[in-house]
């Protein structure tokens, strides 16, 4: 190959079906881009305090467990979905004692609840759970109706009374007056 034809090194680096892999990325019939053919989505973060953390998502907000390993190459873990889809939050655990990065305000599990009923069920349930709601650093979430709770390591879940994408943005939400 002559490296200085950038034609012939174009084509030598393009894959097998012929695509050229520095064209922008073109999105197939499911909405992904083409050389991403992705089937599942897992966000993963790391806790110190595994199973209070566990008990949150999973007796308290009610995530059903996927997969879950104990002293795996030194990490212990959980894997929790939403029912039915390909999208998926692992939580591991690691070291003695675990150190993790200090939460930040803007690292959040967003749940996007079906309606304002659904929302108002899960804020109760969690509240009779014991957790109390948070203030939000963004006003964007309490503005449209969204309701921030903590989890054990301090990181944030929101719950919004609507379905992104699907659904427009609740309008803000007016305190009653006095």
């Amino acid at each position: 190959m002559n490296d200085s034809n950038p034609t012939e090194r174009a084509a030598s680096a393009s894959p097998a079906d012929g695509t050229d892999p520095a064209a922008p990325a073109q999105h197939s019939a499911s909405g992904w881009p083409g050389h991403l053919a992705v089937g599942a989505v897992r966000f993963a973060r790391p806790s110190a305090q595994l199973d209070a953390v566990r008990a949150f998502y999973v007796d308290d907000i009610g995530l059903p467990v996927l997969a879950e390993w104990r002293g795996h190459a030194g990490y212990d873990g959980l894997v929790v979905g939403l029912p039915g889809t390909p999208v998926h939050m692992e939580i591991t655990q690691h070291g003695d004692p675990p150190r993790i990065p200090a939460p930040h305000p803007e690292n959040q599990l967003v749940l996007y609840l079906e309606n304002q009923a659904a929302h108002d069920r899960a804020v109760a349930h969690l509240t009779a759970r014991g957790h109390h709601p948070v203030p939000a650093a963004n006003p964007y979430w309490p503005d449209h109706g969204a309701t921030l709770f903590e989890d054990p390591d301090g990181w944030l879940v929101v719950l919004a009374p609507w379905v992104f994408g699907r659904d427009p943005v609740p309008t803000r939400r007016e305190e009653p007056g006095p």
